[in-house]
Order: structure tokens, then sequence, then C-alpha cells
């Protein structure tokens, strides 16, 4: 069976090998795509995924703009981590489509009322979007299959602070987990923190398992965008490899399974001391999400790699 996906990028690199996953993904559809600025400004979103559409031959995916700044606060961009434009060393020619005509928020629940029960959300960046949707359409929740976020630390010492998509818009992220409270279990979205996120690193090792590099190709871009994100991470001290936070979450929002979750209730903090902290409630009567906490990289990459090794092939 094929799922209609809807995602809301902030498209650096891990975002756009988000994209892939879910392009290369035979039991996906794509329908539509929401930029929201983060990694990069979100005119730079919209550029790199009418760009990386291009490159991977889907120009008939619905991009729409959306919001640019927190509701709040001074914005904090990515671009040690993703490079200036966002998408690392490589460089691609810009995408011929067109934005919607209508924002990022519209498209949110345009999508959902298409798709009644059927559409699962993937969300990889700050949550700006996802909560003017729901000041639009207050029903999202119950229309939404699934939804999967990528936010949020909940043990270990990130978890002491704020990730950088909550720490982005925390007063966001708080209505997006409220408005979830009020559903039923099976509909509670799926968190995918950086403690889990981080279990998952991609080497130069298993990038070399897609194919070589080829001029103008898929391949190439994910050489070029990871090669820059390698040399982040070792800057920072994680070794010369790549955590792959979004593309984890593309795949939990196809496969729910290939993570254990656990339910809990999530407060994010708003006091200027520990500004977008997220709080887990482990015993609460009342969850508002499944934080995943266990998650095997063997089998991430077990699906990972043929997906996307055969898709760039294909397309290079």
């Amino acid at each position: 069976m094929t799922l209609p996906v809807f995602a809301d990028f902030d498209t650096g690199v891990d975002d756009a090998v988000a994209l892939v996953y879910l392009l290369a993904s035979p039991d996906a559809e794509l329908v539509g795509i929401a930029a929201t600025g983060g990694n990069v400004a979100v005119q730079q979103v919209c550029d790199n995924n009418l760009a990386l559409l291009e490159l991977c031959g889907a120009t008939g995916v619905p991009v729409s703009r959306g919001a640019d700044a927190p509701r709040s606060g001074p914005v904090h961009t990515g671009q040690n981590s993703h490079g200036p434009q966002g998408l690392g060393y490589a460089e691609l020619p810009p995408g011929t489509g067109r934005l919607t005509g209508y924002d990022a928020a519209t498209a949110w629940g345009t999508a959902a009322r298409e798709h009644p029960g059927q559409l699962i959300g993937v969300a990889t960046g700050p949550l700006t979007n996802l909560a003017l949707a729901l000041r639009a359409e207050p029903a999202l929740p119950t229309l939404l299959r699934r939804l999967v976020i990528m936010g949020g630390a909940f043990s270990g010492e990130r978890s002491a602070g704020a990730e950088f998509n909550i720490g982005f818009d925390p007063e966001a992220a708080a209505q997006v987990f409220a408005a979830w409270g009020a559903v039923a279990p099976q509909r509670l979205p799926i968190v995918c923190g950086l403690d889990l996120t981080q279990h998952v690193a991609i080497t130069p090792t298993i990038l070399a398992r897609l194919a070589g590099p080829a001029e103008d190709s898929v391949v190439r871009m994910l050489h070029d965008a990871l090669r820059f994100y390698f040399e982040a991470h070792e800057a920072r001290g994680h070794g010369y490899l790549a955590y792959l936070h979004d593309p984890l979450a593309a795949a939990v929002a196809l496969e729910p399974t290939l993570v254990t979750t656990r339910p809990a209730a999530v407060r994010v903090a708003l006091s200027p001391d520990a500004r977008g902290r997220t709080i887990p409630d482990w015993d609460a009567h009342r969850p508002n999400a499944l934080i995943g906490v266990a998650v095997d990289p063997a089998v991430f990459f077990d699906r990972f790699v043929p997906r996307v090794g055969a898709f760039a092939r294909r397309r290079g």
C-alpha cells in the first residue's frame, strides 16, 4: 500500500537525505512539502526543496513557503552544520518548479483534508508551521493517520538543554504537544529525539555502499552534502561521521516499528533559564507523545542503503 506523506522541512543536509529517502521509498507518495526557516532561512529552504525535487525527477510535488521566524525570540540558524546554503558542499542548479500560491500552514490542512485518516505527517524542523496549521484546522490531530517529529532530547546530557528544532520555537512546540494530548493513544505523535537519532550514524564506508559519485547526480549530491556534515561532526568531537536525525524520522513515518517507543507527557520549558528544553513525564495518565527510546541502526541501514542506492543510481 502506498502511503501519502506530507513533510515539513527546514532543508539542510539531513533533511535533504530524508527527502531522497521518501522519494526512493516505493511505499510512500510525497504529496507536499512545507518549508520552514531553521537550518537556513526559509527562502533558501524553498530553493533547496525545489532544486532537490528537480534533481530527483519529482517536480510535481507541491512546495509551500512557511514561517521564517519563531513566534517570539531571536532566529538561530544551523549554517555551521549545514553550510551557507544548507546543502553542505553540494551545488545544485535552481529548480524549475514554483511555490504554491498558499502558505505552509494552509498546505498542512489541505493535505490532511484531501487524505482524511490516511495522511502521514513528518516534521524535521521547527514546529512553527504546524502550530499555525493547528490554529486554522484544530481537527488536524484526528485527520492525520500518523505524525512523526524529529525534535527534543529526553535522556542523557543533551536533555539538559534545548535541541535545535524545539529551541527554535518553543511556543510552537508546546502548542503542538498540547493539541495532540487530547487525541486517542494510537494517534499520539512519535518523537525522535537526539538521544535516539544519535544512534544512527552514517560513515564514509556506509556512504560508499550507495554508489560512486557521478557528475550532476543524486549520488554526487549526497557525497558533497554529507562530506560537509562529516566535517562539522568531526569538528564537534563526534568523529568523521554524521547523525541521520531526519532520515530516521522519515523511515519511522513509513515504518513505526523501526523504533521502540514509550508514552510520556512532554512539557516544553518556556522559562528563560531552560527555554526549549523537553521534559518528559513518563508516568503521566494522559500522555501526549510516544518517545522513541531504542533503535537498531543495522535495521535502519538495511532499509536505507538499498532504497537510496537504487534510486540514486536510477537518477544518476
